[in-house]
């Protein structure tokens, strides 16, 4: 009977002593990760997952190690850990997002857009998901798709500045240019600031062949950002366009001054002659 006793507290001694090394290493892992010691902070979630394989934490486990491997580059290595993350707690929003995230990076987006639609399914609300859902059917040329995911957003948002910048986009690339030029305009109401916003709009101008107003747009970009080499080539585009071939090269000449390589506009700059 003692022997017994004694296999048996042995037994839970050894028990004990394996929980608490497995705490140990994820609080150090955790801290490592906290002070940006990424290597560090991986060796030991890894560790913590070889000693106690089965323990109900570990998919907690491999969205931290998934993170922290995200955050040194390693996108496949942490793809794979948000995937065991997400066999254990298959219904885990945070972390599908994350994996979604690392799919358009890779650009794998199929992928990307079954783990969105996962979690649309279980949060029809969520605005990341929906946003890039979007983004997807976009690309996909899925308009009416993606129409309704910015009308989800912009219904539980209506300022939700990206949704709207997508419907504006959507309008442009169904020919609907009133309602794109007056998404646009609201849009540059709203941020006056947002030097992106007046390329965007002299874009759609250039479409319905406006030059003289996408000019404007273009100067107003430069006054918000002056360093911008692409605006520079746009503006030199539409001066050739208008054979106006002094302010083309000027313009042209500008964005090699800001760092676009001579060589890539060599054929726009012959025809400025």
């Amino acid at each position: 009977m003692k022997r017994i006793l004694l296999c048996l507290i042995c037994i839970f001694s050894l028990l004990g002593s394996k929980a608490q090394s497995y705490n140990e290493l994820v609080e150090k892992a955790m801290d490592y990760t906290f002070k940006d010691s990424l290597q560090q902070a991986e060796e030991l979630f890894r560790e913590a997952l070889r000693l106690d394989p089965y323990n109900a934490r570990n998919a907690l486990l491999f969205s931290n190690l998934g993170t922290v491997l995200k955050r040194q580059g390693k996108i496949d290595e942490a793809i794979d850990s948000y995937t065991m993350a997400l066999n254990i707690t298959p219904y885990a929003t945070a972390i599908l997002l994350n994996r979604a995230t690392l799919y358009m990076e890779k650009n794998l987006t199929e992928k990307a857009y079954l783990d969105y639609c996962n979690v649309i399914d279980l949060l029809p609300n969520d605005k990341e998901a929906r946003l890039f859902r979007a983004y997807i059917y976009m690309k996909r040329r899925q308009y009416k798709e993606a129409r309704i995911d910015y009308n989800v957003i912009l219904g539980i948002d209506a300022k939700h500045k990206a949704a709207r910048l997508g419907l504006a986009m959507l309008d442009q690339k169904e020919g609907r240019y009133i309602a794109a030029r007056d998404g646009m305009n609201l849009l540059i109401e709203d941020y006056p600031k947002d030097a992106s916003l007046y390329k965007m709009r002299a874009n759609l101008e250039l479409e319905q062949n406006l030059p003289d107003a996408a000019l404007l747009d273009l100067e107003e970009a430069l006054k918000l950002d002056a360093r911008d080499a692409d605006t520079h080539v746009m503006m030199g585009d539409i001066y050739l366009q208008m054979e106006k071939k002094h302010e083309a090269r000027e313009a042209y000449e500008k964005a090699v001054s800001l760092g676009i390589p001579r060589m890539e506009l060599m054929e726009k700059l012959k025809k400025c002659k």
